[in-house]
């Protein structure tokens, strides 16, 4: 039977954050957590997942999968279990990827996490680097971004208008409007710290974030508030042929570019 928790954490009652069911739970082991968002990844998931298990990742962090509603059965809670899955939320309020985040956010945080890593479960970013960015929270860096584009990063199979974008626009204008050098903006191949999370100045449990808005947001935010942030380099692979995202190619990344501007100017800063 599904376990029906309140999605905002004691204390927090100001939280605006989507309603979710916890499919399981089998509580806190780290200080650590490592939050990925998925929606129908199939295969992706699994085979990540598995990647994992092979690092001895959920020995040094527990993983928590948020789901955005998948019904193509990837998400058997034993399978995911015996791959080393903590916990797995379903989101069953509105929104796509931010209301998941923030769905993970809230629960993580609620359950004393310190630091939370995300990363994608399409299986496109190499989780080997997940333990590199929990030591850089560990150190008292609050905000950790991957970058394939640094030296030791690798891009694979990038289609070439995304590439293109990142580069001379998405990150360029982030850089220049948070004050740091940010290389690599779209991914969500990052972690925070909780004292970052949990800052009122920051809020980011609001329903405006609902789509993308949330990962461009805090790149803008936190390096303006002065908190301590830092790129790491990690692998991103495409595979031939196939571009694994919920990213439409033209409506979609119309909308990016407003969520991008909105953020530069800071229309989602806190009012």
């Amino acid at each position: 039977m599904d376990l029906r928790l309140d999605s905002r954490p004691t204390g927090h009652g100001e939280w605006q954050v989507p309603a979710f069911v916890t499919r399981f739970w089998r509580g806190r082991q780290h200080p650590w957590c490592v939050a990925i968002p998925v929606i129908d990844e199939g295969v992706r998931i699994r085979n990540l997942l598995a990647r994992m298990a092979a690092l001895g990742i959920a020995g040094g962090a527990d993983i928590l999968i948020v789901d955005g509603g998948s019904r193509d059965g990837s998400l058997e809670p034993e399978a995911l279990q015996r791959l080393g899955v903590r916990g797995l939320l379903v989101k069953t309020g509105p929104g796509r990827l931010s209301a998941q985040l923030r769905c993970a956010y809230a629960f993580a945080l609620g359950r004393g996490y310190q630091g939370i890593v995300t990363i994608d479960g399409n299986d496109k970013d190499d989780p080997g680097s997940i333990p590199r960015f929990i030591a850089a929270l560990g150190e008292g860096f609050d905000f950790v971004q991957a970058s394939r584009f640094i030296p030791g990063g690798e891009a694979v199979n990038t289609p070439r208008s995304r590439d293109l974008a990142i580069r001379f626009i998405h990150a360029p204008l982030l850089a220049r409007s948070s004050g740091f050098p940010w290389t690599d903006t779209t991914q969500g191949f990052r972690a925070y710290s909780r004292r970052l999370l949990l800052d009122p100045r920051v809020a980011p449990f609001r329903h405006v974030f609902r789509g993308y808005e949330l990962l461009a947001y805090l790149s803008y935010r936190a390096p303006r508030l002065g908190y301590r942030c830092v790129e790491l380099p990690s692998a991103r692979r495409y595979p031939k042929g196939e571009v694994p995202s919920k990213i439409s190619s033209v409506r979609g990344n119309l909308a990016l570019l407003g969520v991008l501007i909105r953020a530069c100017l800071g229309g989602y800063d806190p009012r």
